[in-house]
């Protein structure tokens, strides 16, 4: 007998009609011999609706207040669903949040869950009752039992970490499309479905705008190694598998709030090149990573930062034993970079590095939590450790640093955030490419806005006190790149830094850093709010030359400018100007030949 959790979401319960079809499907189930925990969202636009009632009161209504108002949701759904079942004479009952035992932060609209009381739980299991659970909602740890929501994603985060509390076969999360695909379905139609995907490519692909599945949910999951399938309401279709490596057994208490980093990585087999003064025009990173590529060597990070009047710098780094023979190709292509261009070949400089490291720090909890980069940077700073190089993704940020400096920087590290040892290589083994293609998805996201900060001072610190005073604005920072060129100013080495940062966030975000110009003396800020963040994401591509190529040919073909790139060892993604977004998600989605015939019809 098979312990499992499904959940679905407001569509799937959107009506009386589609109330009892789900009541049949989780009756089979449990007909089957399993014991079934179901978790439901509120019914279609509810939610919407209960805000819109409250907006109609209150311009800025109170946030304890929104979370008694929209947990009202859930309770409609699991008490509609359990009389459904009741109905077909499956025994049933329906519990909210509270009464299920989930237990959250005091954070109202925001909480994060603490831990599950599973005892009631087990007590109905035991006879034969599928239990309703209203999901994203839970109740405080404090002494006044505050009711509490999770926000956005909140029913798949309640039903992943009931998965986790209970020990359960799987989790099965039932939604409008057949389960995870290859790119968003209403720009492209031809995206297909992928029967798996692994925890770490998934966290990506959520935090890029895959709306699938909300990070915090799959972030549980990856803890606490909950085999996670994403599956079509509508049809007996298998779906999409999010498979996580197994863990040993983990506490179950602080349960979405444990260790937001969970491992310290270095490598110092690094080398670092770097081009400087390339012109900035469409298909200039195609050709230089497309003769890298001809050449066989793979290339780790890679980063180019904002334009400079109508030149760029691009930096990349790959093993030492291939530091010269990439360099010789940096070198040699540089004049047909700037052929064609007014550019003058001499103010090209191609520049290397073979005495630093690479350190990273990852996990899935550094997902929209501020202030985790800040931490790293702060930590650095204070043993005066400077930053060369940064790079992140969703859940990791990596630091290029001097080797001299990699011992004292792995120390700091772990020690501030907790971590008892650190793995060696940062950078893991090449992948078999029939279990694991170069590239799963490809993600567009139109909600981001990007800063640049001129001339700041090149020491240590500069980055961490940027970085800081954004968290403590609760601003969570996206792409983070320091340029590779240094300026000299007054007698000041300075760099420029950049950022992308949501929409909404930018001009709190400008203002912020306005205040603290003068004090930090850096130079202007510029603010670009219509751009667009086209992503790849596979776990193949670690040990694959060509695909970074092959993306930025994709975007060449189309003389599509990339304003921005930074890596990890399995995203690659480019900033582009916004109008041209879709067409640049489109065009790398078929450099991959990710697309189909069948095209997937995607509910309004």
């Amino acid at each position: 007998m098979a312990m499992i959790v499904q959940k679905y979401g407001g569509t799937s319960v959107g009506s009386v009609e589609r109330i009892q079809a789900v009541a049949k499907r989780v009756q089979q189930r449990a007909q089957a011999g399993n014991q079934i925990v179901v978790v439901v969202s509120a019914m279609g636009k509810t939610t919407d609706g209960l805000v819109k009632l409250a907006h109609e009161i209150s311009d800025n209504p109170n946030r304890r207040e929104m979370d008694m108002l929209l947990s009202t949701g859930e309770q409609v759904s699991i008490s509609l669903l359990s009389m459904a079942l009741q109905e077909l004479g499956q025994p049933a009952i329906s519990l909210t949040g509270a009464q299920v035992g989930i237990v959250t932060e005091a954070e109202h609209s925001r909480a994060r869950i603490l831990e599950i009381k599973t005892d009631r739980l087990q007590r109905h299991l035991q006879k034969g009752e599928v239990i309703v659970v209203a999901g994203f909602q839970g109740i405080s740890k404090t002494e006044d039992l505050e009711i509490t929501t999770l926000g956005r994603g909140g029913s798949d985060t309640s039903a992943v970490a009931i998965a986790a509390a209970l020990k359960a076969s799987c989790c099965e999360i039932y939604t409008d499309v057949p389960g995870i695909l290859t790119t968003d379905p209403r720009i492209v139609p031809e995206a297909q479905l992928m029967a798996e995907v692994t925890s770490d490519e998934m966290l990506e692909l959520a935090s890029l705008g895959a709306k699938v599945l909300h990070p915090r949910a799959v972030e549980i999951a990856k803890n606490y190694g909950v085999p996670l399938v994403v599956r079509s309401s509508w049809t007996e279709d298998p779906g999409t598998w999010v498979t996580s490596a197994p863990v040993s057994d983990r506490p179950l208490i602080n349960l979405e709030i444990a260790k937001a980093v969970d491992a310290v990585e270095f490598d110092t087999n690094q080398a670092r090149i770097a081009m400087l003064h390339i012109p900035d025009r469409p298909g200039v990173a195609a050709k230089l990573f497309g003769e890298i590529a001809t050449h066989n060597v793979d290339v780790d990070l890679i980063i180019q930062s904002i334009h400079d009047g109508n030149s760029n710098d691009i930096a990349f780094t790959v093993t030492e034993n291939a530091a010269t023979q990439a360099q010789a190709i940096a070198e040699a292509i540089a004049p047909t970079l700037c052929a064609g261009t007014d550019q003058d070949l001499s103010d090209v400089a191609v520049m290397s590095a073979n005495d630093i490291a690479k350190i990273t720090i990852s996990g899935a909890g550094m997902i929209g939590r501020p202030g985790i980069a800040a931490t790293m940077f702060q930590s650095l700073a204070d043993a005066g450790i400077n930053i060369e190089m940064i790079s992140t993704s969703e859940v990791k940020v990596s630091c290029v640093i001097q080797q001299t400096d990699c011992d004292r920087a792995i120390a700091t590290l772990c020690d501030v955030f907790d971590i008892a040892s650190s793995p060696m290589n940062a950078t893991p083994a090449a992948l078999n490419p029939e279990d694991h293609p170069p590239v799963r998805g490809v993600a567009l996201d139109l909600k981001q806005a990007q800063l640049a900060i001129r001339h700041v001072p090149d020491s240590p610190g500069m980055a961490a006190q940027i970085f800081s005073l954004l968290a403590h604005q609760n601003i969570s920072v996206d792409m983070i790149i320091q340029s590779q060129r240094c300026r000299v100013l007054n007698g000041i080495k300075t760099r420029d830094i950049a950022f992308t940062v949501a929409q909404g966030d930018a001009e709190a975000a400008r203002l912020a850093l306005s205040s603290m110009a003068e004090q930090l003396n850096f130079g202007e800020i510029e603010v670009d709010p219509a751009i667009a963040k086209v992503s790849i994401v596979g776990s193949g591509m670690i040990g694959a030359p060509g695909v970074a190529a092959r993306f930025f040919q994709a975007l060449a073909t189309a003389k599509i400018n990339i304003q921005m790139i930074t890596t990890s060892e399995i995203k690659i993604s480019c900033v582009v100007p916004e109008t041209q977004g879709q067409a640049a998600l489109k065009l790398v989605h078929e450099a991959f030949a990710l697309g189909g015939e069948a095209k997937v019809e995607v509910p309004a």
